[in-house]
């Protein structure tokens, strides 16, 4: 099938959005992109555990390990379902923040939130 692509991945249209949203300097997608993309990130860390090197440390730096490349650890890959379920959460955790500002009778902040979270299930529901 000519000029057909695949769909871009979860991080691609999160990068894009955040693109954007820097050019429109909307801070308060801005922000929501970012967390997003931090959390995803966080969730393919590998915490050092009894099967990695601890390495011979250092004086000045509790836990380092020395030589190039000595505390490198394979990145867990995380499915589109999987990075597509953690933004989901982040856009739950800001729509019952923006709730709580609501309540608390901080309505522009409540907004901003909101404004956030729309951006996050765009990002979910393009198709590329």
């Amino acid at each position: 099938m000519t000029g057909v692509s695949p769909p871009d991945d979860i991080r691609t249209r999160l990068r894009r959005a955040l693109g954007d949203a820097l050019k429109a300097r909307d801070a308060g997608t801005v922000s929501a992109l970012r967390s997003a993309m931090s959390a995803i990130s966080n969730a393919e860390a590998i915490e050092p555990g009894p099967g990695h090197p601890a390495g011979t440390g250092s004086a000045h730096f509790a836990g380092a390990v020395a030589g190039l490349g000595a505390g490198d650890v394979e990145r867990r890959h995380l499915t589109e379902v999987d990075a597509a379920a953690i933004v989901r959460r982040e856009a739950a955790e800001r729509e019952a923040a923006a709730d709580e500002y609501e309540r608390a009778g901080y309505a522009a902040e409540a907004a901003k939130l909101r404004q956030g979270t729309r951006a996050l299930m765009a990002a979910l529901e393009e198709s590329g």
